[in-house]
């Protein structure tokens, strides 16, 4: 299959009414191109910052700041609101300009080892559903917490982030 085949392929397999990629065509992608996310600094009044849980083969555990990649035609600002809805099953407005951008490189990472990041403040509207509150103990995947500085453990891509978290 010559390479003008293999791209007619490609494009043929992607539902284009879905959220995203298939995962084997993402992975893939993320092997030959870094992937553009957005990553979600949210501050209560007594200005703690709300991190989220997170627990996977790629990045392992540690509490990170929400966040996500951006989909093929999809601005900032959705994929912000997508991820307060998805992440924290709440409402926010974001700053019309992110705080810093961040490069995270890592060449031993096979997928998802190069990521530009955008660092939005933003508010909550609405409060996170409750239902996924970390109480203490052991944390389970997708809970949320409010903590004063950086938490641990702390995800070693949000290193790069340590002097707005302090």
């Amino acid at each position: 299959m010559n390479s003008d085949d293999a791209i007619e392929y490609l494009e043929n397999s992607i539902d284009k009414a879905a959220d995203g990629l298939p995962e084997e065509l993402f992975l893939f992608v993320s092997r030959v191109t870094p992937l553009i996310c957005v990553d979600l600094l949210i501050q209560n009044e007594a200005k703690e910052i709300l991190f989220t849980w997170r627990d996977d083969e790629i990045f392992g555990k540690g509490w990170h700041l929400p966040g996500g990649v951006i989909r093929h035609n999809e601005l900032f600002s959705d994929r912000i609101i997508k991820v307060g809805e998805i992440e924290l099953g709440a409402i926010l407005e974001h700053d019309p300009e992110p705080r810093t951008f961040v490069q995270d490189l890592d060449v031993n990472k096979f997928n998802r080892g190069h990521f530009i990041a955008f660092l939005y403040g933003c508010r909550l509207l609405s409060d996170p559903d409750e239902s996924r509150r970390y109480y203490g103990g052991v944390p389970r995947v997708g809970e949320w917490a409010w903590f004063s500085g950086s938490p641990e453990p702390l995800l070693p891509t949000h290193e790069v982030y340590r002097s707005y978290l302090e």
